[in-house]
């Protein structure tokens, strides 16, 4: 074990997986956290285990959440219909505050390990208008980080790494079968079977397809 330590949010998704992948072909040892949030796609988070033992990452935690308790968003509310066609401005599966509320307990994470690295697999091209995933965001939480906790006030400061941030959906398909995903063990649906099988209509399906015949890649989704 180095001392070259990262925190991964891993949902259990396409872009995800292939951070992990990313963060251990440069060196990095990987942590990876999951979150239960309430949300609807609950099998995402055996995808997420699946993928962080494929992968041997150090350690896997999964945090409860109570997201739903809030509601507001199609993912967390079942009275609200997941889209099957992506509509104008921000979408009804935005979750509020969601990768605030996960890269806050990553950086916990991350300060009890001493590692000073975040990994998080937002995408600003397919980002499906979500505006936790643009760039600004990921800079700002980054300032915050490095003002609201004792390493960073004592200079062992935090980065927080979007690698996909400027990747498209083909890109990222390429980059992470060079590294070896197995692509075949992720769930990105957002309304995926407790079997993980994807319904092929949301946006998170449309985006995941597109991206693998950009690639020229087979797509393994299973689909129910």
């Amino acid at each position: 074990m180095s001392d070259k330590r990262a925190v991964i949010l891993l949902s259990g998704g396409l872009d995800s997986a292939t951070v992990v992948a990313m963060a251990k072909a440069d060196g990095f040892d990987c942590y990876t956290m999951s979150f239960d949030y309430g949300q609807r796609h609950r099998a995402e988070l055996q995808a997420a285990e699946r993928v962080a033992s494929d992968m041997g990452v150090i350690e896997h935690k999964v945090i409860g959440l109570n997201l739903n308790g809030i509601g507001g968003s199609a993912l967390t509310d079942s009275s609200i219909a997941v889209p099957e066609t992506a509509g104008e401005g921000i979408p009804v599966t935005y979750v509020p505050a969601r990768n605030t509320v996960f890269l806050s307990l990553a950086l916990g994470w991350a300060e009890v390990l001493g590692a000073r690295d975040i990994f998080i697999g937002v995408n600003a091209v397919d980002y499906s208008g979500y505006p936790d995933c643009r760039p600004e965001f990921v800079e700002a939480f980054e300032r915050m980080a490095n003002l609201a906790t004792k390493a960073g006030v004592e200079g062992q400061g935090f980065t927080i790494r979007a690698p996909l941030q400027m990747l498209s959906k083909a890109d990222i398909v390429k980059a992470g079968t060079r590294l070896g995903v197995d692509y075949g063990l992720t769930v990105s649906c957002y309304q995926a079977d407790e079997q993980g099988r994807a319904c092929g209509k949301c946006d998170s399906c449309r985006l995941r397809a597109e991206g693998f015949t950009a690639a020229g890649v087979t797509d393994p989704t299973r689909y129910f």
